[in-house]
């Protein structure tokens, strides 16, 4: 293919073209049922279709109509499964490859920005790229003190690109909510248009890295390759092997994703509590499954004992959240986990999650947020498929009482990228079908979730004594997590 389309012109002709193209299938659809066909095989050619032009329309463009495909894509567990094949293979696609840019577009972009002898930094250089992705593409190569190394080539033009799509994107939004029921996508496009700068800027990037792998050098359970080389549109980084994520939804044993599942969990809720960052881009093709040393919660790859690992890329989108998670999420899963109706009502109202110029009943709110935070009220749950189809269904019916309820409340922009990375992984974890101890997770690294009762007795004493004292000084309604009423009490 060329070079990244850059004009505007362009762009716009190809993403308009998807929805004049549903139309157009569906009239031909038609033509085929008058013709003879069955329904049923029409429809399947339907949506082949419609998946085909989809990923090739999307995956070409790169750009922001590549990221929408890739946000999208951890979403195929809510469609129906009689629609879900087709686009499940389309969609997926996006997470690990798209059509990559010429090698002489390569070229010229890492001697502009590594200078005109930029090959005496490698003592190898792949020039076919090992993923091509929606602003950028990856190469393998050797860097000159030997190490393995990723890398990543920005695509001339990718702002303008990313701006672009997106804002043709939003005018159709409506045509694709149907592709993902229960997803509004306007809200999603729109926020994935306010991170376009910082998805661009490899400096932010390389930062953000660098303190994911400081933070996590040595872990058990994750590893993030560390940043050797940065400068505009090239990153250098360590590389790393591993059996992608994608590849364990397709044909992983249910050792493999029973363990992929319960770390993407553990780094999702982990890494605000031990970085104050929260990666933001969680599909697929940004983890790897490594086979690890000691003793084994599953079998390496080479089949020797070790537990897997998960690696972790591209922190391009991150969250910063200077103290982790925001205690409210922890409060009031806990609260509702306690069927604590009022105190649920009200901690959602503080936070804005209910606007003071609607009234709602609080039992109905807790009776629509059971449901959601089911996989928290067992030690273990398994993510499936169906239980996603059915949250989607409950959601979207506009005849469900969970549909009305929802549509009337807010999401402030303070957590509107956590909820995007926390529904986007449990969408992932329902594509591994994954068991999944996510209690434990929530518990360890999420304030305000563990009830205090569960605690050890000195510190519930310790915890019942400030909790008086507070109430004594007119303090009870300041946000304090356990730490700091044990370790730094207000005087």
């Amino acid at each position: 293919m060329s070079d990244l389309p850059r004009k505007a012109v362009t762009r716009t002709a190809k993403l308009a073209a998807l929805p004049l193209g549903f139309a157009g299938r569906a009239t031909w659809g038609l033509g085929k049922r008058i013709g003879g066909k069955s329904a049923e095989i029409v429809a399947r050619e339907l949506q082949q279709r419609t998946a085909d032009q989809l990923f090739r329309t999307l995956g070409e463009l790169k750009g922001g109509a590549m990221k929408l495909g890739q946000a999208l894509s951890v979403f195929e567990s809510a469609l129906p499964d009689d629609v879900a094949g087709p686009y499940r293979a389309a969609l997926t696609k996006l997470q690990e490859a798209a059509p990559p840019m010429p090698t002489r577009t390569v070229h010229a972009v890492l001697t502009d920005r590594l200078g005109e002898n930029w090959r005496e930094l490698f003592l190898e250089f792949d020039d076919k790229p090992s993923a091509a992705a929606s602003i950028g593409q990856v190469h393998r190569a050797v860097w000159h003190d030997g190490r393995a190394v990723a890398v990543k080539v920005q695509y001339p033009g990718a702002g303008e690109a990313l701006l672009s799509d997106l804002t043709q994107l939003s005018r159709f939004a409506r045509l694709l909510s149907p592709l993902i029921p229960g997803m509004d996508i306007k809200p999603l496009i729109a926020e994935l248009r306010d991170r376009v700068s910082e998805e661009l800027d490899y400096e932010l990037e390389a930062q953000s890295q660098r303190e994911h792998a400081e933070e996590f050098a040595n872990d058990p359970d994750v590893v993030v390759p560390g940043v050797v080389h940065q400068s505009d549109q090239v990153l250098v980084t360590e590389w790393i092997d591993g059996v992608p994520l994608a590849e364990v939804i397709a044909e992983g044993t249910q050792e493999q994703r029973d363990r992929a599942g319960q770390l993407l969990a553990r780094f999702l809720f982990s890494g605000p509590a031990r970085t104050n960052l929260l990666h933001a881009d969680p599909h697929p093709g940004n983890f790897r499954l490594l086979p690890g040393g000691g003793e084994a919660d599953g079998e390496a790859e080479d089949g020797g004992s070790g537990p897997w690992r998960l690696g972790v890329l591209d922190f391009g989108t991150v969250d910063r959240l200077p103290g982790g998670l925001p205690q409210p999420i922890g409060d009031s899963l806990r609260l509702t986990l306690a069927g604590d109706a009022e105190a649920v009502y009200e901690l959602l109202r503080e936070e804005g999650f209910v606007k003071e110029s609607i009234d709602l009943d609080p039992d109905e709110v807790l009776d629509y947020l059971l449901p959601i935070i089911e996989p928290a009220q067992v030690e273990e749950f398994t993510f499936t498929r169906s239980w996603m189809r059915n949250q989607a269904a409950r959601i979207a019916d506009p005849r469900s009482p969970a549909h009305q309820l929802g549509k009337q409340l807010n999401l402030p922009p303070a957590y509107l990228l956590i909820h995007r990375v926390t529904l986007s992984t449990i969408g992932v974890l329902c594509q591994l079908g994954a068991t999944v101890r996510l209690r434990d997770e929530l518990e360890s690294w999420v304030p305000g979730f563990r009830p205090i009762e569960d605690l050890p007795d000195q510190q519930n004493r310790d915890l019942e004594f400030l909790d008086q004292e507070l109430t004594g000084q007119g303090l009870t309604g300041q946000r304090l997590t356990e730490d700091e009423l044990l370790n730094d009490p207000p005087a």
